[in-house]
């Protein structure tokens, strides 16, 4: 049984392991050496669509006396949907950096 426990992780790191150097070997040249500064942009942009979608929520609940109309709420959605996929986005790039498929030159 230990025996087949010993496999299976040594298994699972190297799956590990080939998963990290692929990602890398993609990854990596699809993206021009990055600089911290390079993420500036980035996490501007994310911030910015964070800050519409929450202007707009506040912007209804103070125009509204009920339930927020169709347009309203339309509008709402369609900002949530931009942010939601622009937070996976920024994730993805953060999770990219730590497990080292995109390099990030410190200065």
């Amino acid at each position: 049984m230990s025996h087949d426990m010993e496999d299976h992780s040594r298994l699972l790191l190297e799956i590990d392991r080939k998963i990290k150097t692929l990602n890398k070997e993609i990854i990596d040249p699809m993206i021009p050496s990055l600089k911290i500064e390079d993420l500036t942009p980035v996490i501007k942009l994310v911030a910015h669509i964070r800050g519409a979608y929450l202007k707009e929520l506040f912007a209804i609940s103070s125009a509204s006396e009920g339930i927020p109309s169709h347009d309203q709420i339309k509008r709402l959605r369609e900002l949530r949907i931009a942010f939601e996929e622009f937070v996976s986005a920024a994730q993805a790039m953060e999770t990219a950096i730590e497990r080292g498929y995109l390099e990030v030159e410190e200065k």
